[in-house]
């Protein structure tokens, strides 16, 4: 069994997320901080959608573990595990804006092997499987493919917000920033699937978890695209991350990341 056997699931999760999120967004919804010392904010809109997501997977594969962001691992050494985020970019839902979507990843003995960014919003599901991947919503369907960038200096960058970086990587962030023609900040698992589709070149974060990046580095791969640590290594642990479009411009931030 492969892991395109899993889309038309991954569609009825995403369905069940979407139902369940949408009543929710642009409303007067009460919002908890999850992080003393900080703001991480969840909603009742976040653990209604991982808890129906669950709940489908519970009843279709129940040999299949489970890692999400507010309920946390169960059989996370199964053959199958899947990785919920069902709501990424909780900060900019809360606001109103729509740089936010419901990560659906797949793992299969520990490799990221599907993923799918769904935003109930906009109607826009952004899927990919290491192979290909592919955009369906408003505009229409179509196969997702990253852009040519020779260097930095061409290069559209994009972060969540330089302050989640401690001092020492916000340092060698910025050093990557000036390099770039544009940054910008914001964008969360949108920036991804806007560096998918051939809009962005570059994305530079940490402080990283697995239900971040493991259900976005299908969809990057699958485009042509990149995704490692700074140090050049696998993304799916989360931790530090690089993501490029064009293999040049992820070598040079890499350089000037670690230099």
């Amino acid at each position: 069994m492969t892991a395109v056997d899993f889309t038309s699931f991954v569609d009825r999760l995403a369905d069940a997320s979407g139902e369940t999120i949408l009543p929710f967004f642009r409303t007067a919804l009460a919002v908890e901080n999850k992080k003393a010392g900080g703001f991480d904010p969840v909603t009742a809109a976040d653990r209604a959608a991982e808890n129906a997501m669950r709940t489908l997977i519970r009843k279709s594969f129940p040999a299949h573990g489970i890692l999400g962001e507010e309920y946390g691992s169960e059989h996370t050494d199964a053959e199958y595990v899947w990785v919920l985020d069902p709501i990424d970019g909780t900060k900019s839902f809360i606001a109103g804006m729509v740089a936010w979507g419901t990560l659906i990843g797949l793992m299969r003995f520990g490799e990221p092997v599907f993923g799918m960014m769904h935003q109930p919003f906009t109607r826009e599901r952004f899927s990919g499987d290491n192979g290909a991947a592919r955009y369906r919503g408003p505009a229409g369907n179509r196969d997702l493919r990253v852009r040519a960038c020779a260097a930095l200096s061409d290069a559209l960058l994009f972060t969540t917000s330089p302050l989640l970086m401690n001092e020492a990587d916000r340092a060698a962030f910025r050093k990557v920033e000036d390099a770039v023609k544009l940054s910008r900040y914001g964008g969360d698992c949108y920036a991804y699937c806007m560096l998918a589709a051939g809009q962005i070149d570059l994305i530079v974060e940490t402080e990283i978890k697995p239900h971040d990046i493991v259900p976005l580095i299908p969809i990057v791969a699958g485009a042509g695209g990149i995704v490692t640590t700074w140090d050049n290594g696998p993304a799916q642990a989360g931790g530090r991350i690089v993501v490029a479009g064009d293999r040049r411009v992820h070598q040079a931030a890499l350089a000037m990341l670690n230099g």
